[in-house]
């Protein structure tokens, strides 16, 4: 893989909760650093995996073994040789994928022959899919989704139940939510970011208003004992948090929104508005703008918000 749409973020590689940009354009450029696992239980046979990417959950028990997101290859290696220490070279019942994005879906192929069943949202299968841009290197072996839903997926792994949900576009229009039900953890994906700034795939279908709508729902199903596991999270915080953390992205979206909506009625060009740098007022924790680009958080604000 990657897909045309994999994943880019402000800095070519960011261990536990980074950015990598496309395999594409950097693979050969440049050697990744090397990949420290770190394998972390929450309760209930169910944890999370940092190395490189996106964070990963799983479960492991006496009865079964399920995986949310693969980072990339490298990394993915070293996830499933862990995973086979801790469950006796068990086969991993499902493989469940958030979304599309690379550095979520890369290591797929390392699971091949091992993963019984790949989970994910019809639309996620459907970008992972997709052809890379013309100029790029044609798409490598991939081990793809075989079982896809639109809405809810929800099956029994060993003595955990796990639910998969899709609320609407958001992060893409793709993205799902994966529950731990019994143990009452929830894997959000790249649905929620702590503390650090977004990334909004607008060509694949993302919304910051419906990620706003996104996250209330999520957090709605969910109860004040839930822990919820981040796709990334800004430098030296952790990738698990709770209900507060989750919705304090939404805060922030409604803080963009409104940052970038009074420089557009304020006569701001574009590129005005994009050369401002400085956090933004009331989330200084998540950092400076970066870059601006497609993905970027005031690019995406100003083009949903009208602006020409």
């Amino acid at each position: 893989m990657l897909s045309r749409r994999a994943f880019l973020g402000g800095s070519a590689v960011a261990i536990v909760g980074g950015a990598v940009a496309p395999r594409w354009t950097r693979a050969w450029q440049q050697q990744p650093p090397p990949v420290t696992p770190v394998f972390t239980d929450i309760r209930r046979n169910v944890g999370f995996f940092t190395g490189r990417g996106g964070t990963v959950g799983y479960l492991v028990d006496a009865k079964g073994v399920a995986v949310v997101d693969s980072q990339f290859r490298d990394s993915a290696a070293l996830l499933l040789k862990g995973l086979n220490e801790r469950s006796k070279d068990r086969p991993v019942d499902r493989l469940i994928n958030t979304h599309h994005h690379g550095d979520h879906t890369d290591g797929n192929i390392v699971f091949k022959g091992n993963a019984k069943k790949v989970v994910a949202h019809a639309k996620a299968a459907e970008h992972m899919k997709a052809p890379p841009p013309a100029g790029t290197p044609p798409t490598t072996e991939q081990l793809y989704p075989d079982a896809t839903f639109t809405d809810v997926w929800r099956e029994q792994v060993g003595d955990e139940w796990i639910r998969a949900k899709y609320y609407g576009p958001a992060h893409t229009s793709g993205d799902v939510v994966v529950t731990f039900e019994r143990a009452n953890v929830a894997h959000m994906g790249d649905l929620a970011f702590n503390q650090r700034h977004a990334i909004i795939d607008r060509a694949a279908g993302a919304t910051i208003r419906g990620w706003m709508g996104v996250l209330e729902k999520a957090t709605a199903d969910h109860n004040n004992d839930t822990v919820y596991i981040f796709g990334h999270a800004n430098t030296n915080l952790p990738v698990t948090g709770d209900r507060a953390g989750v919705l304090k992205l939404r805060d922030y979206f409604t803080a963009l929104l409104a940052f970038v909506g009074a420089q557009i009625k304020a006569g701001k060009t574009r590129d005005e508005i994009m050369a401002m740098r400085d956090p933004l007022p009331g989330f200084e924790t998540f950092g400076p703008f970066g870059n601006p680009g497609p993905r970027e958080p005031r690019t995406c604000a100003y083009e949903e918000l009208g602006g020409k």
